[in-house]
């Protein structure tokens, strides 16, 4: 049931002041919740709890529903997104129950004496209509997992050291069952059981081409944030499941998987034959080889030109260069910042540097086409960059797709 007039401008009346206490709700909400329900952090990213990233998003979240109540087909992206991530971890309906419920108490403690009973009414009521929205979409995002609704256990059957610190897992299901199809770019969450801690799940990319048998991830090490000086070198918050993966499983291990989901993809329902732009960096590499792979065997005479960034090593690099040669609708262009004695110019990287799209001919990033689909994947300042200056070229941002999967939004702003 919609807001009534006097309800929603209870709300709007004081979104000014949850907004500029969101840090303080967030704080509230998360130790409150979590003191009460512990089972909860088995839900949650525990590094995105230590940065904020996590509680800072499900303020931003609730609000921008409740300022744009009216106006939320600007925001079904960041829903979608949301619903696939809450699906990929198992997320069910009584959960918004508990969560509802010490978000609102979070509300009343931060409003103080402005937190009526009406204000309270209205507000619950708006979390409501955003709570029912989520879990519609996610009822049906669950009908399409069929008979995989949660974790299934998969075999470590292969680990390949791709380069530097950076590994494929070749994942095969327990039960021998033939794997669902997913849409290349696609990701799947991997369980473990934290050493004395929680259960935590984290998101890896699909990347091959969908196969009956096996599903492959590709994982980086993560150190973490390094802070360095002229004496020594330190890292904080490093990464726990990836870092878990590369150093503690091994061939036969098996993980707890979750079936594919997100939103980030190419539809290969649809038979459009428009250029494909895949620009990566660092271990971002992992979708467009899912994508890469997928296209050259479904539509091989469609265009599709690569840009990727890297340091010393491109990820795939032998297959990235079967593919070329292979097919000459397939381009690629490698900005690498390290070059060492055995790199070749125009063979093992084309420039000696940062990515800098400018530095490309408009055919090379099919410029001229008004229907050329982009995809970038990368850190996010990355692919903020390189979406801001495909818009600046004229391309809208309904054909320019970002991977997100820090929790929050990625801003795109200029200044």
């Amino acid at each position: 049931m919609a807001l009534t007039y006097q309800q929603s401008k209870l709300v709007r009346d004081t979104i000014p002041a949850l907004k500029e206490h969101g840090e303080r709700i967030t704080s509230i909400f998360y130790k409150t919740m979590l003191t009460d329900h512990p089972e909860l952090n088995n839900y949650f990213n525990s590094v995105n709890q230590k940065n904020g990233r996590q509680p800072r998003a499900l303020t931003a979240v609730i609000l921008g529903f409740a300022s744009n109540i009216n106006h939320l087909s600007e925001l079904v992206p960041k829903f979608e997104r949301m619903c696939n991530k809450h699906c990929s971890l198992g997320i069910q309906p009584e959960h918004y129950e508990v969560v509802g419920k010490y978000l609102i108490q979070a509300f009343g403690e931060v409003l103080g004496p402005a937190m009526t009973p009406e204000v309270q009414t209205a507000w619950t009521k708006a979390y409501w209509m955003l709570a029912k929205m989520l879990i519609g979409r996610e009822a049906q995002l669950y009908r399409d997992f069929e008979s995989w609704p949660s974790w299934r256990p998969f075999k470590i059957d292969r680990i390949v050291n791709e380069c530097d610190d950076l590994y494929t897992f070749y994942l095969v299901p327990q039960d021998g069952k033939k794997l669902p199809k997913f849409l290349p770019g696609q990701y799947v969450s991997v369980q473990i059981q934290v050493p004395g801690g929680n259960l935590q799940s984290r998101q890896y990319s699909l990347s091959e081409a969908w196969r009956e048998d096996y599903y492959r991830i590709t994982i980086r090490r993560d150190e973490g944030t390094v802070y360095s000086n002229s004496v020594s070198k330190s890292f904080f918050n490093p990464g726990i499941v990836s870092n878990y993966l590369i150093d503690q499983t091994t061939v036969g291990s098996i993980l707890q998987v979750s079936h594919p989901a997100g939103e980030f993809f190419l539809d290969v329902h649809n038979t459009s034959t428009v250029p494909l732009v895949l620009i990566s960096a660092g271990v971002g590499v992992t979708p467009m080889v899912s994508i890469a792979n997928t296209v050259m065997e479904s539509q091989p005479s469609r265009q599709i030109a690569w840009i990727h960034g890297c340091r010393k090593h491109i990820p795939f690099e032998d297959h990235i260069k079967t593919l070329r040669k292979k097919n000459s609708n397939f381009q690629t262009k490698i900005f690498k910042t390290v070059i060492n004695s055995t790199d070749r110019p125009g063979e093992t990287y084309d420039y000696n540097e940062r990515m800098d799209l400018a530095k490309l001919k408009p055919e090379e990033l099919h410029l001229q086409h008004g229907g050329t689909e982009y995809f970038i994947c990368g850190p996010e300042q990355f692919m903020i960059n390189q979406k801001l200056y495909l818009m600046q070229q004229g391309v809208s941002a309904l054909r320019i797709k970002c991977e997100i999967f820090t929790t929050g939004d990625l801003v795109t702003k200029q200044g």
